[in-house]
């Protein structure tokens, strides 16, 4: 490991010597001044990792030189020392930017301590800043992969939008990106720097989803052994993914709404509001105006969350795309797996191409995941897809079966396709209801949607 420079500024010759011989023992290159002048002309002209200064000097005292000191090199560790120092100094010198404050004489283990610190903490602020740049460059629009117009307009009204804190409602079928285009827009505005809280409204039960969102109080109920903040406070700052925002219950809309209006948020069990600062993007599959018209989401509630909306296509309707995302997860997964894989085989693509992709980005992305694990060449071949893919053909939609059809299998097939979707139409939508209706389970109802690529949002 490279050795600290650390620069000691103090007016006492035998305490300057004394505090170098201590740290050069412990491998540290070291660096001497006799008062604050000489120390930060020191700390202008070469680079110390940390400075250890007096309190009280001749000519520039401590204090004085922490202010100048932080004006040149405003990301140096500065640790002050004083044998006369109080409690008020010590805060005085932490409010100018002293990172901590050693009382003399100190044990050598002491100092040697405070300073392995402030390394642990440096070395952990670097990590951050490392981990927020690779962060940012994930979810820059550079990984997000298009050529279709819709996108790309859509990308340009990101831009726009984003540094605005108004509300973003996001519409479009399971795995189409809602999420990937929540974070762009976080990542792109000047709230990049505070936290982005993703929370699914369907995943978490009903009675727990209030105590998530809002927090609670001690005591608020049963198992409520202490205050727990909740996700809006966590996100105070940031930007709120409230995902799968149609499957939120009723009296959750209504706290939403107050939250939407007066930017106040009330932790369950208690009296006093909080005031936050969280920017709201919602996203669902599920056709909110639809959803109003048949009571199931307050309609004052919708247009709150539709201020700026977003729609992302499916990827059928986008096939020039399919290319670039292939080619993009292969370069993904093939480094990630350190394996050699350097595209497709043109047969293969041409399936991916055709095929109807009701799973849409995410399907893809994990069928190219997939077949780079189980591929040994250079190329993913047709082979190295799942089998599903493997015997697809190009279907047309269903229809009346020929009078020379025999297939029990295909008949079967046409049947199925056209009875979920009369059993969806009757139902509008409601995948339980409708698997009451055809005497299936919701799961077969759910597998059978995905198998047969039936579109809900065109029944």
């Amino acid at each position: 490991m490279i050795p600290g420079r650390v620069l000691i500024i103090d007016d006492e010759e035998s305490f300057r010597h004394m505090l170098s011989v201590i740290l050069q023992k412990e491998n540290y290159e070291v660096e001497i001044a006799s008062n604050g002048e000489e120390g930060l002309r020191k700390l202008t002209s070469s680079h110390f990792d940390q400075v250890l200064c007096d309190i009280r000097m001749p000519q520039m005292d401590g204090m004085e030189f922490l202010e100048e000191a932080k004006k040149v090199a405003a990301g140096v560790t500065i640790i002050m020392m004083s044998a006369y120092g109080t409690i008020d100094t010590a805060i005085e010198a932490m409010k100018l930017g002293a990172y901590d404050y050693v009382s003399k004489p100190f044990k050598p283990d002491e100092i040697i301590l405070t300073l392995k610190k402030a390394e642990e903490r440096e070395r952990l602020r670097k990590e951050n800043e490392l981990l927020r740049k690779e962060i940012q460059k994930e979810y820059s629009f550079n990984n997000i992969v298009s050529k279709n117009q819709k996108m790309l307009d859509i990308f340009e009204v990101i831009k726009k939008v984003a540094p605005y804190k108004s509300t973003i409602l996001i519409t479009g079928e399971s795995g189409t990106g809602k999420e990937l285009i929540a974070r762009a827009l976080h990542y792109h505005s000047d709230r990049s720097g505070r936290p982005f809280i993703p929370v699914n409204c369907g995943a978490i039960p009903e009675n727990l989803l209030e105590s998530e969102l809002f927090g609670h109080a001690k005591g608020a109920f049963t198992d409520a052994v202490r205050m727990k903040k909740g996700l809006f406070e966590e996100a105070d700052g940031g930007t709120l993914f409230l995902d799968e925002i149609g499957e939120l219950p009723a009296p959750l809309q209504v706290k939403l709404l107050r939250v939407l209006q007066d930017g106040e948020i009330r932790r369950v069990g208690e009296s006093k509001s909080i005031q936050i600062d969280v920017r709201i993007i919602a996203a669902t599959v599920k056709d909110l105006a639809r959803e109003v018209r048949e009571n199931r989401f307050r309609e004052d509630l919708f247009y709150r969350l539709n201020v700026l909306p977003i729609h992302l296509p499916p990827l059928r309707e986008r096939r020039e795309d399919i290319p670039l995302l292939v080619n993009h997860f292969v370069n993904k997964y093939s480094q990630a797996m350190n394996k050699p894989v350097r595209g497709i085989s043109p047969k293969a693509l041409e399936v991916l191409v055709n095929y109807k992709w009701s799973g849409n980005v995410r399907e893809l992305e994990n069928t190219i995941e997939r077949a780079i694990v189980l591929t040994d060449k250079e190329n993913i071949e047709l082979e190295n897809l799942p089998i599903e893919l493997q015997n697809f053909r190009e279907e047309t939609p269903a229809a009346p079966l020929a009078e020379e059809e025999y297939s029990i299998k295909k008949a079967s097939k046409v049947l199925e396709i056209g009875l979920i979707k009369k059993a969806l139409k009757k139902t509008k939508g409601n995948h339980t209801h409708a698997a009451r209706l055809l005497e299936i389970s919701h799961r077969a109802l759910l597998y059978k949607i995905r198998e047969y690529g039936i579109v809900e949002n065109e029944r």
